[in-house]
């Protein structure tokens, strides 16, 4: 193994390829296009045009001279690219407006387009073809930021610890580049330890910007640190508030902001919701070779944020005052949104298993989602997957790839009644999946971590005492929708009710004041909707949420039309 201060000297040798499609060069045409919409000016060597941990609300287009990018963190500062004429600096954060992860400084003096945000989004709406060319660059750098790990984030931990695992993930899919360092594994790190003053008790740490040191941070606490949200004007009356960024919730947000609405996102943890944790969906319209959750999640939000929308991070619903029109929705922290209309897409949450010390191995060997963090986790040893529904299915092929063994374990006889047919064929093909039917597990034990996994069968009633450190659980589905308080009809398991389900009971409890019935995916609120999961009687699929959430837009113009 290489030391730290080792391998951050040869990841520093290592400068990102000059790909073609991530570091374009603009055509003259091009040029005269983007001159356009913004100011062309001249800019002396050694001027700092885009700080690092400001927000990111300018795009530069170089004319003459050069771009030189760098970033700081806790390893010191590494250059990270070069822009000269006919490029561009600029990466998915011009979207959002959240902090740049680098600085851009003139190199040699020249001359530069400067766009604001709001001449970018006017550019890529007005140009198809300039659009391509910039967000395509835009995502690419990204994902070079991500797989090279270079970002000013850095978290110090152990991979067998539940807040270690917890920060990575939120980082992960939030798409934030950062640094990890695993002390059981790293001896070199102290000299991090040392320089930011940090004791083995404050471990899980992230360091932000070679700055500030958070100690085992909420997730809002992290967003916040990192500048993930804009602020929020209270006084402002939104089109559209989506509550949630699940499939539904982000397809919603693609063609609201895309029509024109004035529309904000509120997300409680990561976009993309359950199937945003799917190592890979295969039936999904248009991705014959699958697509990962985390990636499609990713493409969304940024297809919203090019449209316009508003994406507010580790923030969650806590109450919606449904007695006065516009709506106000009462966020955790306080904060009150302004709403016209509403999109209910919280979705729902993998029921627990009625364990009684389940929670001490949250995080620490039970897993409610299998991605690459952890798949790391599990190589080479033996796994449980509890559930027979498509994320289940997904999750054990995708960890059969690196797993020694997997065991499947249903309450039911089969799969086919809640299976797609080509994960079951997957499953019985495989030579290191094993399906236990009829089969529950009936403890759990460990120290620090989970080592033993004690199941039965229904019929035999053999109990199996098994040395497995990783289960993986995907279990039915819990609404979220305590949040609501009674503002809307739900079902007898607490799922939202809409349009023909809503009878007419319903609408007399709940005091429908229209003479037009609701509309469908409308709930018994008047402009309020319900699409994806968290909807009563919808399809557990995501195209069926990404449908859901997009043709719920065509209601929501009809009633801002009222």
């Amino acid at each position: 193994m290489q030391p730290l201060a080792q391998q951050r000297d040869e990841d520093r040798t290592n400068r990102p390829l000059r790909d073609t499609h991530a570091f374009p060069t603009l055509s003259d045409t091009g040029l005269k296009k983007i001159a356009a919409y913004g100011l062309t000016e001249c800019v002396a060597a050694g001027e700092v045009l885009v700080r690092q941990g400001a927000p990111m609300d300018q795009f530069l287009v170089v004319m003459d001279g050069s771009i030189e990018v760098d970033q700081t963190s806790g390893f010191g500062t590494e250059v990270i690219a070069t822009h000269g004429p006919g490029e561009f600096f600029g990466d998915v954060h011009l979207l959002s407006g959240r902090p740049s992860v680098v600085r851009a400084r003139m190199q040699t003096s020249g001359k530069v387009i400067r766009l604001t945000r709001a001449g970018l989004h006017a550019l890529v709406q007005d140009d198809a073809g300039l659009s391509e060319v910039l967000l395509r660059a835009f995502i690419l750098r990204r994902l070079e930021l991500l797989s090279t790990k270079k970002g000013d984030a850095i978290i110090l931990g152990s991979m067998n610890s539940f807040g270690t695992l917890r920060i990575r993930e939120f980082l992960t899919r939030n798409g934030y580049p950062h640094s990890f360092v695993d002390l059981d594994q790293d001896r070199e790190a102290q000299e991090l330890l040392t320089q930011f003053q940090i004791t083995v008790e404050d471990l899980p740490v992230l360091i932000c910007r070679g700055e500030y040191v958070l100690r085992n941070p909420s997730d809002a606490e992290i967003a916040a640190c990192l500048g993930m949200n804009e602020g929020i004007d209270e006084e402002t009356i939104r089109d559209l508030v989506i509550i949630g960024a699940g499939p539904a919730g982000l397809a919603a947000a693609v063609y609201g902001a895309s029509e024109g609405l004035r529309t904000i996102v509120i997300e409680a943890k990561a976009p993309g919701g359950q199937a945003g944790s799917s190592s890979r969906i295969e039936n999904y319209l248009g991705f014959p070779t699958g697509i990962s959750g985390q990636e499609l999640a990713t493409r969304a939000v940024d297809q919203a944020q090019k449209f316009g929308a508003q994406m507010v991070i580790a923030k969650s619903a806590a109450k919606l005052d449904c007695d006065c029109r516009p709506y106000r929705l009462v966020m955790t922290c306080g904060t009150v949104i302004q709403a016209k209309t509403i999109v209910i897409s919280t979705g729902a949450t993998y029921k627990k298993l009625p364990i009684p010390n389940l929670t001490q191995f949250e995080g620490v060997g039970v897993y409610y989602g299998a991605t690459q963090l952890e798949g790391q986790l599990c190589r080479g040893q033996e796994v449980v997957v509890v559930g027979g529904g498509n994320s289940a299915g997904q999750a054990a092929i995708y960890l059969s790839d690196a797993a020694k063994h997997v065991h499947i374990l249903i309450r039911s006889a089969q799969l086919t009644q809640t299976m797609s047919q080509y994960l079951v064929r997957r499953i019985e093909e495989s030579s290191n999946i094993t399906l236990h039917p009829c089969t529950e597990i009936l403890s759990l034990s460990g120290s620090n971590h989970l080592e033993e996994v004690t199941w039965t069968g229904h019929f035999s009633r053999r109990v199996h005492v098994e040395p497995i450190r990783h289960v993986f659980v995907m279990t039915g589905a819990t609404p979220n929708t305590d949040w609501l308080c009674g503002c809307v009809a739900l079902d007898a398991k607490g799922f939202i009710k809409t349009g023909r389900d809503l009878t007419n009971d319903d609408l007399a409890r709940d005091r429908w004041p229209l003479a037009r019935p609701p509309y469908p995916l409308e709930t018994s609120l008047p402009g309020v909707f319900a699409v994806g999961d968290v909807r009563s009687g919808s399809i557990k699929r995501v195209a069926s949420g990404a449908g859901e959430g997009s043709f719920a837009i065509h209601f929501v113009h009809h009633v801002l039309k009222d």
